[in-house]
């Protein structure tokens, strides 16, 4: 008898329904949080764009060589700076 009695007892069915709603509630923030769309990250894709473009230099360039070996090395000096910059302490602080 004392468990009809709890059962029918509105404060406890309404406690029943707060924690339910609460782990359901849980499950919705963390779906959410699941969803949210990813961005690329741009610093870690930029030698996919500077890696071809080397070679190209070497090749397009043939007839002119001065021209050829002053552009190779600024855009290979620019590779250099952008791989020291995301292993250096500048970028470790920032991301933090």
């Amino acid at each position: 008898m004392a468990a009809s009695q709890a059962s029918s007892d509105p404060s406890v069915m309404a406690g029943y329904i707060s924690s339910w709603f609460d782990s359901f509630q849980f499950i919705i923030d963390r779906e959410e949080l699941r969803r949210q769309p990813r961005k690329p990250p741009i610093k870690y894709l930029v030698p996919l764009i500077y890696a071809p473009v080397l070679p190209l230099i070497k090749i397009t360039l043939k007839r002119q060589p001065v021209l050829r070996d002053r552009l190779f090395f600024i855009v290979l000096g620019g590779a250099f700076l952008h791989g020291s910059y995301l292993v250096s302490d500048l970028y470790n602080v920032e991301s933090k």
